[in-house]
Order: C-alpha cells, then structure tokens, then sequence
C-alpha cells in the first residue's frame, strides 16, 4: 500500500484531485477514536497548545453526545486528520464552544439558529507538510453538515495565528475574542459563517467542498441514533454503510 504522502503528485507536491484519495470515517469503534485522541494528543502538543500528559491522549465529554461527529480524515488508510462536528439547535444546546462563549451564543440559540460547531481539527504534522491540501479537505465536513442539517452559521473557535485561512476560505469573521478553552494553553477567539449568505461564494472558489446529497446521508445520518428536537433532516434517511 502507498503512503500518504506517495499518493500526491511528486511534480507538483499536491493531490491530483483533492478528495480522490480522501476516505472519512466516522469514528465508532474504540481503535478508530483511541488512534484519533492521540493523534490530537501529537499535534497539539507539537503546537505547545497543551501540556504534557502521562495517557498522551485528548478526549473530553463531548466526543460521546449524540450531536456530535467525530471524524478520521485517512489517505490510503493512513489517518492523517481529524475533526469534531457538533450540531447545536435551540433544543440541544450542548456543545464545546457554546460552554466557553455562552454569551455571545445562548441568545442567537434563544433566536431559534442552529449551529455547526467545528472543534478538535488536527492533523499528523508530517503528512500536513505532504498533503497541503489536508486543512481544506478536513473543514470541509463542516460546510457539508452545515447543507444537511440546514444550519444557520457554521462556528470555529480558533487561535489567532489561524484566523486568516478561516476568514480566507470560509469567510468567517469574527464574533469574540481569544478566551481560554478547558484543556487547551493557549486561547481561541470565536469565529463565525452566515452559511447560507457565503456558501456559493466559497464553493465558487472551491468547487471540491461542494457535496451530494448521498454522501451527506452516508456521513451524517446514523442507524438507531438520538434525534434531538430541532435537528433538521432535508433528506430522507440512509443506512450507513460500516467502516472498512
């Protein structure tokens, strides 16, 4: 099997098509989410946004609630990413972000919007550096909740440094600022998307975040799961296919 980095184009440094080699699974068994948690644990200690810890693990009491998805981004069966998407609704107000910035957040939730909260987004630091495409087909699961559950504003707590590619590619902008996160060292401002005012202008620029209907249903629609009041399902269930 080739890497991850020997599925890129050795010209140019970049995949051919950048979700060609790109397999996400929803993290379900406790190999995929134990190799995810310390996956986080590398990068964010890499990043010096934590301390050292004896497990060498990141995982909190968000990565089990029923509104959230926690993903695995592998290339050729590498796993070279990860996200957490949350889906907050003024029914369901449980999420990482909304604990930090209540404040700026329970009274657009009192409003009836609904969110898609993007947290817990690493990457391998050597694949990263092979694969420049990583960061952009990672956020993406973000965009394509924000379709499927018809969602108002996509959220992103994120540092300072990492602010510009949020508010270039997804034309974020920003709602507070840096405040800390429980876990984490270093402080994260609130960033934040009008999805149905920025999409087509993002997707102009990056047709590949663009998704289809099946493929939200297959990443997002799960057998048996907690349907919270609120959560808007535009499409008609499908099972999901188990993870290879």
């Amino acid at each position: 099997m080739r890497s991850a980095a020997e599925a890129i184009k050795p010209a140019t440094g970049r995949l051919a098509d950048p979700l060609d080699q790109v397999d996400y699974r929803l993290a379900q068994t406790p190999e995929q989410k134990d190799e995810i948690y310390r996956l986080r644990y590398r990068a964010y200690l890499r990043e010096g946004a934590i301390r050292p810890s004896a497990d060498e693990r990141v995982v909190d009491q968000f990565d089990d609630a029923p509104n959230a998805w926690v993903f695995g981004v592998y290339l050729q069966g590498e796993l070279c990413s990860s996200i957490r998407i949350t889906v907050v609704t003024p029914e369901w107000r449980t999420s990482p972000t909304l604990e930090v910035f209540g404040d700026v957040l329970l009274p657009k939730l009192d409003q009836g919007l609904v969110f898609i909260d993007s947290t817990r987004f690493v990457a391998d630091p050597e694949k990263a550096r092979n694969v420049p495409e990583l960061p952009y087909v990672t956020v993406r699961l973000g965009s394509t909740a924000g379709v499927h559950f018809n969602a108002d504003y996509g959220l992103a707590p994120v540092r300072p440094e990492h602010m510009a590619f949020y508010r270039r590619v997804f034309l974020h902008e920003t709602w507070s600022e840096p405040r800390l996160y429980p876990g984490l060292v270093k402080p994260v401002g609130l960033m934040a998307s009008h999805l149905p005012t920025v999409r087509e202008r993002v997707l102009a620029r990056y047709p590949f975040l663009r998704s289809s209907a099946f493929e939200r249903r297959m990443l997002f629609d799960r057998e048996g799961q907690l349907q919270p009041d609120g959560f808007v399902q535009p499409f008609e269930r499908a099972s999901i296919v188990p993870n290879p």
